[in-house]
């Protein structure tokens, strides 16, 4: 029978020297072990992970988790680097321009940008938009396009209990379909894209 450990102490450090993550809050625990499974440091304290597990199945899917994760860095080397000032990524992704139009049929695509299933865009006649995002009319007058590039990156960023998901971003993340895999939802040129028709939005 599979039991928890006891608490543990200050985690050593990983073989290969990096220090692991630091001991969770009792808040953090209670959202289970994925936050200790596949953190954007790669590194991975199956001490802790076992400790948090709060049933068998917890552990097992933790496990798993840590059996199946791809070498990120290796991932990561296909984005376009950029440096996040405050609220903003203030350089465009790769230096590309984008284009608005581009944009909007990134926006109101079911399939490409699936903003419409949390937004709301000015565009009356597009049925079923979303409601669990802010509503985008204005948009490009209240943010940046600073902060609009970075909320489209990674929205975590900003804020760590987001429900929106990281356009640009390959790393730290679970569950992800095969056809996602090491590669972002939306490449530089489509960021910037939909950067320009949001920005647009007055």
């Amino acid at each position: 029978m599979l039991r928890a450990a006891p608490e543990a102490g200050p985690a050593p450090q990983d073989p290969a020297g990096r220090p692991s993550l630091p001991d969770p809050p009792l808040s953090d625990r209670k959202k289970g072990v994925w936050g200790l499974v596949v953190p954007e440091a790669r590194v991975f304290d199956t001490t802790r992970v076992w400790a948090a597990a709060r049933s068998r199945r917890d552990l097992l899917l933790a496990l798993c988790a840590l059996a199946s994760v791809p070498d990120y860095a290796a991932a990561a080397d296909a984005l376009a680097p950029y440096q996040i000032t405050g609220d903003t990524i203030p350089a465009p992704l790769a230096g590309k321009s984008g284009e608005a139009a581009r944009g909007r049929r990134i926006v109101l695509d079911r399939a490409d940008g699936n903003c419409l299933i949390c937004h709301k865009v000015p565009e009356p006649g597009e049925p079923f938009q979303g409601e669990l995002g802010p509503d985008l009319a204005g948009v490009g007058r209240r943010l940046t396009t600073g902060q609009l590039r970075l909320r489209l990156v990674d929205q975590s960023r900003l804020n760590a209990a987001t429900i929106m998901p990281p356009y640009y971003r390959v790393a730290g993340l679970v569950r992800v379909a095969e056809k996602w895999r090491d590669r972002p939802v939306l490449d530089a040129q489509a960021i910037e894209d939909v950067v320009a028709y949001l920005g647009s939005l007055k």
